[in-house]
C-alpha cells in the first residue's frame, strides 16, 4: 500500500515553466534594463540545467555582455533571480498558471483516502506557496506533510537529496512512497533515493528519453497513452483519467520501463 505521493512541481503540477517561469525571467531581464530575452525554445535548452540561478549562470557563460568577474556574475544571478520570483508570484496571483488536468482530482483522493502528500521540488518555498495558494486556497501547503524545496538543499535534482529529505520528514521508508515527476532529472532522483517514480510528461519533456520509471504517460488527466497500461479501474467513474487505486498498481507491479526519445 502506498502511504504517501510525492509531488514535483515545475511541469508536473503545472506547466509553469514555460508559462510561468520563462514569462518571469524575461520580466526581470527587463526590469534591471538588460536586453536578453529566453524565446520557448532556448528555454527548453537551458532546462537542461536544475536551478534558476543555475540557469541563470550557465546562460551568462556564453553572453559577451555578462559580467566578467565570478562575484559580478553570481551577484546577477541572484538579483535576477529574486526579481524573477516576484514577477512569477504576480502571474500566479492572476491566475495565469493553472493546475494540470487530472492533479487536483487524485489529491482530493489522496486526502480522501488518508493517503500522504509531500512536495519534492527544487523551486523555491516562495514560488511552492504561490501556486499552492492560488490553485488550492490560503491552507494550500497544508495539505502537505512535507515541503522539500531547493533552499532545502545542498545539491539540487537529478542528485536524491530532495527526495531523501522528503521521506525523512515523512518518517517513511522509499517503497512506501511514489512520485510524480516529468523530466529526466526528477526521474533519476527519485530513482537513486530509491522511490518509484511515474513520469507525466510535460511540454518539454514530451519526448525525453526516460529510464527505470514504472509508468510513463501524458498526464494525469487521461488513462490512455501509458506504459504500461492502467489496470481495470476500481472506481467506475475514474475511468477517464488516472486514479489512486492506477498508483496503486503500477507500484504493486513495479515494471520497470523506459521510454527512448
Amino acid at each position: 500500500m502506498i502511504r504517501a505521493v510525492l509531488w514535483d512541481v515545475d511541469g508536473t503540477l503545472a506547466e509553469t515553466e514555460r508559462d510561468g517561469h520563462r514569462i518571469a525571467f524575461n520580466q526581470a531581464f527587463e526590469a534591471c534594463g538588460l536586453s536578453w530575452r529566453w524565446g520557448v525554445e532556448r528555454y527548453g535548452e537551458l532546462l537542461r540545467v536544475t536551478g534558476g540561478r543555475e540557469r541563470l549562470l550557465h546562460d551568462m557563460a556564453s553572453r559577451a555582455d555578462a559580467p566578467v568577474l565570478t562575484d559580478e556574475r553570481q551577484a546577477l544571478a541572484a538579483r535576477l533571480h529574486q526579481r524573477k520570483n516576484a514577477f512569477y508570484a504576480e502571474l500566479v496571483g492572476q491566475g495565469g498558471i493553472a493546475l494540470r488536468p487530472g492533479v487536483l482530482e487524485l489529491m482530493h483522493e489522496c486526502r480522501a483516502r488518508g493517503v500522504r502528500m509531500g512536495i519534492a521540488t527544487t523551486t523555491s518555498h516562495a514560488n511552492v506557496a504561490a501556486l499552492l495558494a492560488q490553485q488550492l486556497g490560503r491552507d494550500g501547503l497544508d495539505w502537505f506533510d512535507a515541503v522539500v524545496c531547493g533552499e532545502d538543499v545542498h545539491r539540487k535534482k537529478p542528485d536524491p537529496e530532495v527526495y531523501t529529505l522528503a521521506l525523512r520528514a515523512l518518517g517513511i521508508g522509499a517503497l512506501e512512497a511514489i512520485a510524480i515527476e516529468d523530466s529526466p532529472g526528477g526521474v533519476e532522483a527519485a530513482k537513486q533515493a530509491g522511490v518509484p517514480v511515474v513520469v507525466t510528461r510535460s511540454a518539454y519533456f514530451a519526448a525525453d528519453s526516460v529510464e527505470g520509471a514504472i509508468a510513463i504517460g501524458p498526464g494525469l488527466h487521461s488513462r490512455t497513452g501509458w506504459v504500461p497500461r492502467p489496470g481495470t479501474p476500481v472506481v467506475p467513474t475514474a475511468q477517464e483519467r488516472v486514479s489512486l487505486d492506477d498508483l496503486i498498481d503500477w507500484h504493486a507491479r513495479m515494471e520497470i520501463v523506459s521510454q527512448h526519445g
